[in-house]
């Protein structure tokens, strides 16, 4: 039952489902799955797939992710940034429109879940820590501007190459200046001024339902579609058939790259949303490993149903949240919801204008871009800003997944680099306390020439060992020759590799040779136990280590000599 309820989340709360809980979720569903409609359809046109394929996605996936997901207000269906890649990758591969780039796309989303399973399965949800938050904001701004630079086709109803560089898109769009259309144009901003006098004024019904259903009575009406206005026209009826996905190892080793890139980041986006409503609902514990499952079960499901890339959406989440969402049963109404539409309701958009589409698009994604975190960067940590800048030209200039490659890069880059060199401190008594600090930070210490402190805030290893013997090196020669003693403060050692353990038993043996003791002062229980594993303990002296440098100095003033049982009770205890 454990491990039923373990992997099957949904029966965590079906069996104790009430109707009061249903009158809650049964509002989010409804709520949801009109925004799902046109959203689905608008996503699909950014993935350069037919309408109805945006519809699919909307269905089976959030279906899945019912059963399997652990998060109560996750709304998982089709996303701007993740069919924004699916375009960008796939169309290198095959040609918009073609059967091929259907094919695909739906093959694409079947590796994208199977290596989101596995990950699950096998518990490396950690991976995804990789993609720090520079490297997500620089990548996801720009392909924010990316999408809604692709949009000006649509609003403006011209025939814009599509493309992935912000140079091309630039270009494309001054080459068909003289081809926009005023009435699109107008239609576009029309909608774009309804979307944001709802943002502005707060009002919960979904902007892009009203939008989208004015766009249609105005084209219907006013027969805009023989006045230059672009429309959807014809999306097929009818629930996704059963269709296995085209697998030959030439199109899965040329999507693999592209899948493995795409199941870090869908999983990122699910799991910062599911986090955030977790942290302010406190009502349900998202586990990340379980997600993993839960999406790639969703995708690889929904492959076989013709469905592109799924994971989870921040507006549609946010509404069904703000609607009172409690249990996944929102999520199977807001589905329900979407197999009526395909069912009954295709023919009505048939006049959905194309403009329309392109603004809520725009509308959906400008809030991607970030201003306010490069601007915090630049205050405090410029590395980090130029982590996030670099990934931002890359992906506007190059490409989606160079970007994303580049960021990674330079994260592990500054990763290697900080824990080669990590802050060191010569360490100094605040006079009238009995605490030491780092000497360049406080102006009245007492500072004593036979003493020095030395604190590594790391852990030593191959990488940094060569960096640690040069700085106490330097240290020991500002000391002089009176310096009798070193103190080395380990509080912030939590690991000491062997390449570490070789250099320390050289540099011990070498201060003894100048009549100088080493001491170690506040290391935790595993470092206790590689000293004493490794035998380094032999070479320090059991008498030689303290749990802190007050009593440490303690005993080079008072020359102690402290009983073999207590030293060794002290020295031995390890952290469980």
């Amino acid at each position: 039952m454990k491990l039923l309820h373990k992997y099957f989340p949904i029966t965590n709360w079906i069996s104790s489902y009430k109707l009061s809980t249903l009158k809650n979720d049964l509002p989010a569903g409804l709520s949801v799955g009109i925004v799902l409609i046109p959203q689905g359809i608008a996503y699909a046109i950014i993935a350069d797939i037919p309408p109805i394929y945006g519809l699919y996605t909307a269905l089976i996936p959030q279906l899945v992710y019912a059963v399997f997901g652990t998060s109560r207000q996750l709304s998982v269906g089709p996303v701007a940034m993740d069919s924004l890649i699916v375009a960008a990758g796939v169309s290198v591969i095959a040609s918009a429109g073609t059967d091929y780039y259907l094919a695909m796309a739906t093959l694409l989303a079947f590796m994208m879940g199977a290596i989101q399973f596995l990950f699950g399965f096998f518990r490396l949800g950690f991976l995804v820590n990789f993609l720090s938050k520079p490297v997500i904001s620089g990548f996801t701004s720009a392909a924010a501007l990316i999408i809604g630079l692709n949009q000006i086709k649509h609003i403006t109803g011209t025939e814009i190459l599509r493309s992935n560089k912000i140079q091309e898109l630039i270009y494309n769009i001054i080459q068909h200046i003289s081809d926009f259309s005023i009435l699109s144009i107008g239609l576009a901003f029309f909608a774009l001024t309804i979307i944001l006098i709802f943002q502005f004024k707060k009002i919960k019904f979904p902007s892009a339902l009203v939008v989208v259903t004015l766009g249609i009575l105005l084209v219907f009406f006013f027969k805009l579609n023989l006045h230059g206005v672009k429309i959807v026209e014809t999306i097929p009826a009818g629930l996704p058939d059963f269709k296995i996905p085209e697998f030959n190892q030439a199109n899965i080793q040329k999507l693999l790259y592209l899948s493995f890139t795409l199941s870090l980041i869908a999983f990122m986006e699910a799991i910062s949303i599911a986090k955030a409503i977790e942290d302010k609902n406190r009502t349900s514990h998202v586990k990340a490993d379980q997600e993993l499952i839960a999406l790639g079960l969703a995708n690889v499901i929904g492959s076989f149903f013709q469905t592109y890339p799924a994971t989870g959406g921040f507006s549609r989440s946010a509404i069904n949240d703000q609607s009172g969402a409690k249990t996944p049963m929102s999520s199977i109404i807001s589905a329900g919801v979407v197999a009526l539409a395909l069912l009954f309701l295709t023919d009505l958009f048939y006049f959905l204008p194309k403009p329309i589409l392109g603004a809520v698009i725009i509308a959906a994604v400008i809030r991607l871009i970030d201003f306010k975190y490069p601007v915090e960067l630049i205050k405090y940590k410029k590395d980090e800003f130029f982590m996030l800048f670099t990934t931002f030209i890359v992906t506007l200039t190059i490409g989606i997944s160079e970007g994303i490659i580049t960021g990674v890069i330079i994260s592990l880059a500054l990763l290697i680099f900080r824990s080669a060199k990590p802050h060191i401190a010569e360490c100094v008594q605040v006079e009238g306390t009995n605490q030491f600090r780092n000497k360049s930070r406080f102006e009245n210490t007492k500072e004593r020439e036979d003493v020095l402190i030395f604190r590594f805030d790391g852990q030593l290893y191959f990488a940094n060992c060569q960096y640690f013997k040069q700085q106490l090196r330097i240290m020991i020669n500002a000391k002089g020759d009176q310096l009798k003693h070193i103190i080395l403060n380990a509080e912030c050692i939590n690991h000491i590799d062997s390449s570490a353990i070789k250099l320390l038993k050289q540099l011990i043996l070498d201060l003894k040779e100048d009549n100088i003791n080493f001491i170690i002062s506040g290391t935790i229980g595993p470092v206790r136990d590689t000293l004493f594993k490794s035998k380094l303990i032999e070479v320090i002296g059991k008498n030689m280590m303290f749990s802190n440098v007050e009593k440490a100095i303690y005993y080079i003033d008072n020359q102690i000599n402290m009983s073999d049982n207590t030293n060794n009770k002290i020295a031995t205890q390890t952290n469980k």
